[in-house]
């Protein structure tokens, strides 16, 4: 396989600006682009960024992959642009938390037999290019999602690309991935930011939680653009994981409304018995 010499990363926030940095430490010569000058000045001052990119994408076709590292909705209305823009690219990915969409939107814009959506499961509260690091895909699990048109090259190209940044790879079905997120992620993330604005209803601030609260909602400082984006894009399984959780709160609070202590104490259990069912291993921070 020919080695990858050229990427194109559009968006360097917390994601992009983390695989840019991954590749330039591994002598990949890096395109980019980003919708703050500030960003993508500060990105070509430390010599991470190689070219720069016009916000038109004129010069992705010199790249041999390009990577959207954008919110899913700025990354669907990007891909006309990237079309039209890159007949000799050999891979198009992108980092967005949801799948079905864009893989869906990147086969409509004839793009399909050299795409594979990606979602590397890692990430951090933080956001923008001062977040980012280089070793942020170290261990980390990407999920790679071909469209019905990939074909077997560019999904091979997708898994030697993220496996050289150290992280393990498993393809996916993009609706298959989708369901399992709103559970695994966007449930999670929702929760964390309901309890965030309860508590804030009732006037208590984060500095006064204690480690525990403040592990509850960590997640609740991620970037709000970012979210609403993942969560409306991926709305209908996230309704279903959030309908369970909804059951599930409502017996408790029953049972403490009844001073059910068996069925509180079995509640509790069966939390313990989740948690200590399976070790996490390294690089599972979750976004």
């Amino acid at each position: 396989m020919k080695p990858i010499a050229r990427v194109a990363v559009v968006g360097l926030g917390l994601m992009g600006g983390s695989l840019a940095r991954a590749l330039a430490v591994r002598d990949v010569r890096v395109l980019g682009y980003d919708d703050d000058p500030e960003s993508l000045d500060s990105a070509e001052r430390e010599g991470i960024v190689h070219e720069r990119l016009d916000a038109e994408l004129t010069r992705v076709a010199s790249a041999d992959v390009i990577v959207l590292a954008t919110p899913v909705d700025a990354a669907i209305r990007l891909l006309p642009s990237v079309a039209r823009s890159a007949n000799g690219v050999r891979l198009v990915m992108d980092m967005a938390s949801t799948k079905r969409s864009i893989v869906s939107a990147a086969e409509l814009n004839g793009l399909g037999t050299r795409y594979v959506g990606a979602h590397p499961l890692t990430g951090s509260h933080r956001s923008g290019w001062r977040a980012s690091r280089a070793t942020l895909f170290d261990e980390a699990r990407v999920f790679l999602c071909p469209t019905s048109a990939t074909t077997p090259d560019a999904l091979a190209l997708a898994e030697a690309f993220w496996r050289g940044l150290r992280a393990g790879v498993e393809i996916m079905d993009a609706a298959q991935h989708d369901e399992q997120m709103a559970w695994r992620s966007h449930l999670p993330h929702v929760m964390s930011g309901a309890l965030a604005v309860v508590l804030g209803d009732m006037g208590i601030p984060r500095s006064a939680l204690g480690p525990g609260g403040r592990d509850m909602t960590r997640l609740a400082g991620s970037a709000p653009s970012l979210w609403t984006s993942i969560v409306e894009d991926n709305h209908e399984p996230l309704v279903v994981a959030l309908a369970a959780l909804e059951r599930r709160l409502a017996r408790v609070r029953e049972d403490l409304r009844a001073r059910d202590s068996a069925g509180t104490h079995e509640f509790l259990a069966g939390a313990r018995a989740w948690f200590d069912g399976e070790p996490l291993t390294g690089g599972e921070t979750e976004r």
